[in-house]
């Protein structure tokens, strides 16, 4: 949109500058050496100056719609960039704490509750866990019953 704008300024100069450079008699209307039939009044010459006139305002909108619309698509994409980034620190955070509550999930055996949300006291120890580690024949059932993660609605 811009060029097209960019285009149509140029081109309207290129013409009125012709045109006021090849003009000496009072109604003969050349541009560029080649005389354009038709016209043999002023009046004719005043009205091809104002189209000539309108031609090059209509490239000036053109191009500052386009810079306008350029302008406002680098904002939106700034915002987004930004927005996507704020995102991913959010979640790279949530993704640390889980692994640190899941970390403390593992050391406690697995039969310790997890806080909450609310990051309340710990709680007591826990009773002496057996030598031997349980087998991992257990189901998700078990996890989440200790685990307030799948608890969530979210």
């Amino acid at each position: 949109m811009v060029f097209l704008g960019l285009v149509l300024v140029v081109a309207a100069v290129g013409a009125g500058v012709g045109v006021a450079m090849e003009n000496a008699g009072s109604a003969d209307l050349t541009v560029y050496g080649e005389s354009i039939p038709g016209i043999t009044s002023q009046w004719q010459v005043f009205f091809a100056g104002a189209g000539l006139a309108v031609v090059f305002m209509l490239g000036l909108m053109v191009t500052f719609a386009g810079m306008g619309r350029m302008m406002r698509t680098r904002r939106d994409l700034r915002y987004l960039r930004e927005e996507h980034e704020e995102s991913l620190t959010t979640l790279e955070m949530e993704k640390r704490q889980l692994q640190r509550e899941l970390a403390r999930f593992r050391q406690a055996g697995g039969s310790a509750a997890r806080p909450g949300p609310a990051r309340q006291a710990p709680a007591p120890a826990p009773a002496p866990a057996p030598a031997a580690a349980p087998a991992r024949s257990g189901s998700r059932s078990q996890i989440s019953a200790a685990s307030t993660f799948f608890d969530r609605a979210d």
